[in-house]
């Protein structure tokens, strides 16, 4: 849940800021290094995140990739960075030929609001050309939220994390599929539906005229489950509304306003109806005290009594609207607290 809130906090950062942020450098300080703190590791501590990542890459020498974090000695992620305003391309990255000589096994691109994380599913040292997990973070989802609490500090397991990775991987891109397959159904797709209820030959014109029925059947189908789920939520959010609303009246049913609080109403009303009228001095009674009320507001208490146990009280209210509860013998002894009483309706009135 942390990372949940940190995370949408960043992501607002980046919304309020990225207009102001120009360059490849300010990105990563504003947008990138804040990430990677987020992942439970110190950006200004040179023995977990190492900027300007040199390794010796055959005759090349000194090429440097942005960061690298380390745990035990040993880099676990590289990162390249871009600025907000590219595109992320992976082809001509350096992550590419810094992958196959360090002992890492992930690497990350990303311009502070696209993050694109890669692995070596297809050939073992070598990065595949497509992430296995990719996100935008001002845009993210739950289930996404969980992968990237695999790379915090405290969670981080490189065979749990590789092991995933191939499930995710291969769930975007059927996503991607279904998705073309929604927008543009092809023949193929067509004929899984068309084969098993039209009895004649499929002709190119029949899955012609399969496919615009293929793709309104789908969105019908959609839509249907979607009304479902919101019907669903609906009738559970009535039934919570009416158990509340019994728990209301059954909380109404408990509550016995006795002669002697209604007494006790009346000599208030009889010390203050010289200033107000009686229609503003409103009594609400609860389990826990008979309450008289200015305007029948409760932000507005004239005072509170105590009279259903073995000794009775009355709560009066000062200028702050502190409550101070005074032991009473007899509801007689209200008349003693005119001049407080009064304080307290010209306290509302001044307000």
């Amino acid at each position: 849940m942390e990372m949940n809130i940190q995370l949408k906090s960043l992501a607002d950062k980046i919304n309020q800021l990225k207009s102001k942020i120009e360059t490849e450098e300010s990105t990563k300080h504003a947008f990138v290094l804040p990430f990677i703190n987020i992942l439970g590791y110190d950006a200004f501590n040179p023995l977990e995140v190492v900027p300007e990542f040199t390794a010796d890459l055959g005759l090349k020498k000194g090429e440097k990739v942005d960061y690298a974090i380390f745990q035990d000695g040993e880099p676990i992620i590289i990162v390249e960075c871009k600025s907000w305003k590219e595109k992320l391309t992976v082809h001509n990255s350096q992550l590419f030929r810094y992958f196959h000589v360090t002992k890492t096994r992930f690497a990350l691109l990303t311009n502070g609001i696209n993050y694109q994380f890669f692995t070596d599913l297809d050939d073992q040292n070598k990065m595949d050309e497509k992430p296995f997990l990719e996100f935008d973070i001002c845009n993210l989802k739950e289930n996404t939220i969980h992968e990237i609490a695999k790379f915090h500090k405290a969670n981080f397991d490189v065979n749990n994390i590789v092991s995933n990775a191939s499930s995710l991987k291969y769930i975007k891109e059927i996503k991607k599929l279904i998705k073309a397959e929604l927008e543009n159904p092809s023949n193929d797709f067509t004929k899984v539906f068309a084969s098993k209820i039209y009895t004649g030959r499929l002709t190119e014109k029949v899955i012609d005229e399969f496919k615009d029925l293929v793709q309104k059947s789908v969105s019908q189908f959609i839509n249907d489950k979607i009304n479902d789920r919101l019907n669903a939520a609906l009738t559970k959010e009535t039934i919570k509304q009416q158990d509340e609303e019994i728990s209301i009246v059954e909380e109404d049913n408990k509550i016995n306003t006795t002669e002697e609080e209604l007494e006790a109403y009346r000599i208030v009303v009889a010390i203050l109806r010289r200033k107000l009228p009686t229609s503003r001095i409103v009594h609400r009674d609860t389990q826990s005290y008979f309450g008289i009320l200015l305007d029948d507001n409760n932000r507005k208490p004239l005072c509170r009594l105590h009279l259903n146990g073995s000794k009775k009280y009355i709560s009066l209210f000062n200028d702050n609207k502190t409550e101070s509860k005074i032991s009473i013998s007899s509801i007689d002894d209200i008349y003693q607290f005119e001049k407080e009483l009064l304080d307290t309706v010209a306290l509302y009135e001044t307000e």
